[in-house]
């Protein structure tokens, strides 16, 4: 009979525990451009050579808490594409896509990570359409971007600060472990 009154008691503070918990809540409510430039530096004349891209390409994601649960985020992607041969300046275009996230229950490295990696994995499709758009209006051939891994790239970046960190650390006079 304890041991009923005993599990009666642990399902209450469990059941109880949960309650307090907030319920995680993911959802886009809006997805906007906020900034977008194009610029084709060199035409007309570049429209007479034959078309021999090198495309340099540079991505940057941010993310701003607007509200309580309520974050924007944003992708910043910059495409420059030169002659291959004479290092003409083709075009550049730059994008910055973003989105509203209402994101609720998720704290901590959970909601770093989301907000790092998942929200700009729902957002770059909207920027390589945005992208492909501009380029082909401004006269050039499409600029199909490849899919771009941003858990590989969230997991770098924390590489890098956890690597910028150990060495802030062992220049202030910390040891650096070492191996044995």
């Amino acid at each position: 009979m304890a041991d009923e009154n005993n599990q009666n008691a642990g399902a209450q503070a469990a059941g109880q525990q949960d309650q307090e918990k907030p319920q995680v809540q993911f959802s886009l409510q809006r997805i906007y451009v906020k900034d977008i430039s194009f610029e084709a530096p060199n035409s007309p004349g570049v429209f007479g050579q034959p078309f021999k891209p090198k495309v340099g390409l540079d991505l940057d994601t941010r993310s701003t808490k607007v509200a309580d649960g309520l974050f924007e985020v944003v992708i910043k992607v910059t495409a420059q594409v030169t002659h291959s041969e004479s290092g003409t300046t083709c075009f550049l275009a730059e994008i910055e896509q973003a989105g509203l996230f209402r994101i609720t229950g998720i704290e901590g490295d959970q909601l770093d990570h989301t907000l790092g990696a998942f929200c700009p994995n729902v957002l770059f499709p909207y920027a390589r359409e945005c992208v492909d758009s501009l380029v082909n209006r401004g006269g050039f051939p499409p600029l199909m971007l490849a899919p771009v891994n941003f858990e590989a790239l969230y997991a770098q970046k924390k590489r890098r600060e956890a690597e910028q960190g150990d060495a802030q650390g062992t220049a202030q006079g910390e040891q650096a472990p070492t191996a044995h």
